[in-house]
């Protein structure tokens, strides 16, 4: 196969986007999340993967969350990953990482980037579906329980558990 041939090929091949996020908690177990500015409502730290620059999953979110709240922690074990399909865009594997428990003086240190994010705010676990939208906050409660059970990560498919 030639040069031309190959990037022919893949050109054809179906697009998959990529996003990623953490998942941080203070010291009661409560969820931290950011008010973003472009959308109603409120989300995790995250964002898109930049693939197109090698960046993998686990280093988007991480980026993602030092230009977001100015945290610069090394994340934990990936929680849940989940396969979001959509009439309107091209699938998005969602990765989810630990991002652990923030103590005062790392949540005194959060500094949000004015250009995207309004505000921040802890919340229990029950207020998740409250605050999050739906699919992400089935994300957020798969991987409240793969820290509650000591296992995972959850495998998910919009949202609910994958089936064989």
């Amino acid at each position: 196969m030639t040069t031309t041939d190959y990037a022919t090929y893949i050109a054809g091949l179906p697009r998959v986007l990529a996003g990623a996020a953490a998942l941080f908690r203070d010291d009661r177990g409560r969820v931290l999340i950011v008010e973003p500015n472009y959308r109603e409502g409120w989300v995790l730290p995250g964002g898109t993967v930049e693939s197109d620059t090698g960046e993998t999953p686990r280093q988007g979110a991480r980026r993602e969350t030092a230009e977001e709240i100015g945290l610069d922690v090394p994340l934990g074990p990936l929680l849940v990953v989940d396969w979001v399909q959509s009439p309107v865009r091209p699938p998005i594997v969602a990765y989810l990482y630990d991002g652990g428990v923030l103590d005062e003086e790392r949540l005194a240190g959060i500094r949000l980037q004015e250009d995207e994010l309004l505000s921040w705010k802890l919340i229990e676990r029950s207020e998740v579906p409250a605050f999050l939208p739906a699919g992400l906050t089935l994300r957020v409660l798969a991987a409240l329980d793969v820290l509650d059970g000591g296992r995972g990560p959850a495998e998910l498919e919009n949202g609910l558990p994958a089936s064989g």
